[in-house]
């Protein structure tokens, strides 16, 4: 209503207001909000206890979150509220420290007290937030609590077993609720997540659908000439813009069941580790990133992606990034490719580190010819991914040969189990017969 007044009469208004009163509409996330972006009626009501905020970009998830999880500890009496986020500078940069985060949305009088070293928010009324992070499971396991924001659950590493983790201990309280917001992604788990019910047959989850059009005007330029425009009018776009969940691309290589399917949380002992390297030509903005995977091999023909390091930026940060991969994984190479820089990528891994061992490959066919028989590994289950990984696993299963140049992640995921396929100890590892497994693929 105020909105629509005139803009004298709006001044007039504002201006009559205390400073006091002024402050508190300053903060009156219920003032300020969309509708969309309150509370749903049916949110805390029987027995549905998770509202689950699937939107694109730039919807305003990470505000609408923070102002939630205020209120909770302010008004709403919750005692035990905690964070999750996928990982520790996601949940410091993004849900605490972030320009729409709780330390900037909190008022003045009500600033809690963040303390990095103990994982936790101390609030000014003595209650404490605990932080979680989507790649440690255990530590989900246990704590207490009231009051749970999970923020881009589609990122985590091991989602599934860390969120329930998490919902075992969402038990205090007369009326423990959870708030799980996400740009969507295709995976079995979110989808099914948004289908739980109780033993009654009652839904556990409301849904909040939105777009990122919602909320263009509070977006800068730069945001929407820099994600808009790479999205918009594609396929992905409905996932990133949108909000929807996408079904297989049909002309891809890969399918999200193939991957969801044969996902592992553990790994066997293992017989032999590559790094692979897609270098790019150049880290200035609007250039491709350098792909760099992590994958394994055990003895028994099954293969696991361990890590996606890929990163936008100079040969020396890249270069490092790709050593620090080794050897927190102890691989026995590093591989990048001839026909696209691999000279450099030696001549950069060797100036930070003369001892790396690396091995240069070339590409003597086609990147689609040499992704082929990758996918057909995913498709036969002897492919593993360790836990998630969102951007990788996006490129997969959305790039189709012949339209586009392959992505950096994807080159580099071949060229890694390519090396591993060399290495196999299951007898001579045929390719030709791989092609067979897959129908009408067009280049």
């Amino acid at each position: 209503m105020l909105a629509l007044l005139p803009e004298s009469e709006r001044v007039e208004i504002l201006d009559s207001l205390t400073d006091e009163q002024a402050y508190a509409l300053l903060h009156d996330w219920d003032f300020w909000a969309r509708p969309e972006q309150l509370p749903p009626d049916q949110w805390g009501k029987d027995g549905c206890f998770i509202w689950n905020v699937r939107a694109g970009r730039g919807f305003g998830k990470t505000r609408m979150s923070a102002e939630t999880f205020i209120k909770a500890v302010k008004e709403w009496g919750y005692e035990h509220p905690n964070l999750a986020g996928a990982t520790a500078e996601d949940v410091r940069d993004i849900m605490i420290e972030g320009e729409s985060g709780i330390l900037a949305c909190v008022p003045e009088d009500f600033m809690p007290e963040f303390i990095p070293s103990l994982k936790k928010l101390v609030w000014p009324n003595g209650v404490e937030t605990h932080i979680y992070y989507g790649s440690e499971p255990n530590k989900a396991r246990g704590p207490q609590s009231d009051f749970l924001w999970c923020d881009e659950l589609a990122k985590w590493q091991r989602p599934e077993e860390t969120f329930d983790n998490l919902l075992m201990g969402l038990r205090l309280g007369s009326n423990p609720i959870c708030v799980v917001t996400s740009t969507p992604r295709p995976t079995r788990f979110l989808m099914d997540l948004e289908k739980r019910t109780d033993k009654r047959g009652r839904p556990c989850t409301v849904t909040t659908r939105g777009r990122t059009q919602d909320n263009y005007k509070n977006l800068s330029p730069v945001f929407i000439s820099t994600i808009i425009s790479k999205y918009e009018g594609t396929r992905l776009g409905r996932q990133e813009l949108e909000g929807d969940f996408l079904d297989d691309n049909p002309e891809a290589l890969w399918k999200r069941s193939d991957i969801d399917n044969n996902r592992v949380y553990n790994i066997p002992e293992l017989s032999y580790v590559v790094v692979g390297v897609d270098p790019a030509a150049t880290s200035k903005t609007g250039s491709d990133d350098t792909g760099i995977i992590v994958a394994g091999k055990d003895d028994n023909g099954n293969f696991y992606v361990l890590g996606d390091y890929t990163i936008h930026d100079t040969p020396q940060k890249w270069g490092a990034a790709a050593i620090t991969a080794y050897h927190k994984h102890k691989a026995n190479v590093i591989i990048g490719e001839t026909n696209n820089g691999g000279e450099m990528v030696e001549h950069t891994l060797k100036t930070i580190d003369p001892k790396i061992p690396f091995k240069a490959v070339h590409a003597s066919r086609g990147k689609a010819t040499r992704a082929e028989p990758i996918s057909a590994l995913y498709e036969q289950g002897k492919v593993h991914h360790f836990g998630t990984f969102v951007e990788l696993e996006d490129q997969m299963c959305e790039w189709i040969p012949g339209t586009e140049k392959s992505p950096d992640r994807v080159d580099a995921l071949v060229w890694a189990i390519s090396k591993l396929s060399e290495k196999t100890n299951i007898g001579k590892f045929d390719f030709s017969g791989l092609f067979r497994t897959i129908p009408k693929m067009r280049y």
